[in-house]
């Protein structure tokens, strides 16, 4: 394999000064942090959104409209959102402007969804801002329950509240994932100057539509007038959507294979080399420290959404800033390595465009001889299409379930797991802890052999605390 190549630091972008917002968080604030937490707990999950924007814009309006003071990058798509998001945030950074993050779900904690210049928010930050914001929620809970309607949901009132925490910070741009779909997504209250679209597949289909012509419709609801819109390869039905709505609002379109493309990927040290041919400039062998080709795609959106955002695609990036933001770029819960002697990988995939993604990687970016999955499932996810892409890939399946209240029982995931397998190469645990344990110690028993922990989001962040709990990386 090549040697990876490394961003010489001297070449960075303007340093910016630490605020309170972007320290790490503190364990004597943990408390606080955590008590937002609870609160938004107490609010309908984020399994059930509401299709309605609405009381999100009634509660920004009260709080001053904080979404408007900053420009937004806005990305949506099925697969790859928060990768995509996490490279255009970096790039971003790297080019000395103060950035705020909003991704979805979180692993461990809350603070990961809301970052602020490169960092988690801290506790204090967070449950400040959670106390200017609180008694708003409050006034728009009050008035929708008037009227007959259910009060703010967790995620629409998470959205305020990093809309706030961006506002506070204050950031010169926010890059913002959506949480569902695009159209009626609490988020797309705001108007991204740049809307970005990662692969479109089937996924959410009770609430998103059944075909991806009607989820790719959904999506596109993000784009605004006269936006940037900057979208990976997509299959015909999406794009004939996109290119639609690109019509109609007077957008630009930029897509891969067109108008940008990525141009080569290898293997290298700690991850990949590529190469990019972007809208105004051509970046060759970046060293991206992420496995599997799909984030080299990832990569390329990632590019030319930044190219969009800062020169309206015509102007060339700066090859030094590119290449120190990439190789920064961190992408929690996705082929991350938690434990050494043996490995132990985990990865989030949860739909099968993303199993199909992650069976690509172990294939081409490491060389194990046998591989056994932990897995679980949640009740709403195509399980049949996520096990039959796995399948090439795994020797043996340990069938658990994570904490959701949404995970299938372990009894029925094995079942179908067996059947698409076999008996004899399906264990059944109820506990994801002996389940990674004799995963382990089988991984242990011969050479080449690792452990990959995939199948829900759920079960990727319970196997993460469990890792570090256990100081795996350490051994």
């Amino acid at each position: 394999m090549s040697e990876s190549k490394k961003p010489d630091s001297s070449k960075s972008g303007p340093k910016k000064s630490e605020s309170k917002t972007s320290r790490q968080p503190s364990e004597a604030g943990r408390e606080a942090g955590d008590a937002v937490f609870a609160a938004l707990l107490t609010r309908v999950g984020e399994g059930s959104p509401k299709p309605r924007l609405a009381p999100t814009r009634r509660a920004l309006e009260l709080l001053g409209d904080p979404q408007t003071v900053y420009p937004l990058i806005h990305v949506t798509g099925t697969n790859g959102k928060t990768s995509t998001s996490r490279m255009i945030e970096s790039i971003v950074r790297a080019y000395g402007l103060r950035t705020g993050l909003m991704t979805s779900p979180h692993l461990v904690r809350l603070n990961e969804r809301i970052v602020i210049d490169g960092e988690p928010i801290t506790d204090e930050a967070l449950a400040a801002n959670w106390a200017d914001i609180e008694p708003f929620l409050h006034m728009v809970d009050a008035e929708l329950v008037a009227v007959g309607d259910d009060a703010l949901t967790f995620f629409e009132a998470l959205t305020v509240l990093a809309f706030a925490c961006f506002a506070d910070a204050p950031v010169d741009v926010a890059v913002v994932e959506v949480g569902m779909g695009g159209e009626w997504d609490s988020t797309n209250v705001a108007d991204g100057q740049v809307a970005v679209f990662t692969p479109i597949a089937l996924d959410h289909t009770l609430r998103l539509g059944a075909t991806i012509a009607e989820i790719a419709r959904t999506k596109a609801g993000i784009i605004k007038p006269s936006a940037a819109v900057v979208s990976a390869r997509q299959t015909e039905a999406a794009q004939a959507e996109l290119e639609r709505a690109v019509e109609l609002t007077e957008s630009t379109l930029a897509g891969e294979g067109e108008d940008y493309s990525l141009l080569s990927s290898q293997v290298a040290v700690g991850g990949q080399l590529i190469s990019v041919r972007g809208l105004a400039g051509t970046y060759a062998d970046l060293f991206l420290p992420l496995y599997g080709t799909h984030q080299a795609e990832n990569a390329a959106v990632a590019i030319v959404a930044v190219e969009s955002f800062l020169g309206s695609g015509a102007t060339a990036l700066s090859f030094e800033l590119v290449e120190e933001g990439l190789a920064q770029v961190t992408s929690p819960g996705r082929l991350q390595l938690v434990g050494i002697e043996p490995t132990v990988l985990v990865d989030a995939a949860h739909n099968p465009h993303g199993a199909t993604a992650l069976s690509a990687a172990l294939a081409d970016y490491f060389d194990f001889d046998e591989i056994v999955a932990v897995v679980g499932i949640l009740a709403d996810k195509d399980a049949t299409g996520i096990i039959a892409a796995l399948a090439p890939r795994i020797t043996r399946f340990h069938v658990t379930q994570s904490q959701s209240e949404r995970a299938i029982g372990v009894d029925d995931l094995a079942d179908l797991v067996a059947g698409i397998g076999s008996e004899e190469s399906t264990i059944r645990f109820d506990d994801l802890g002996q389940a990674l344990d004799s995963a382990r110690e089988w991984a242990l028993e011969a050479p080449k052999r690792a452990v990959i922990v995939t199948g829900s989001i759920t079960l990727v962040g319970e196997a993460i605390t469990l890792a570090d709990a256990r100081e795996w990386l350490a051994k």
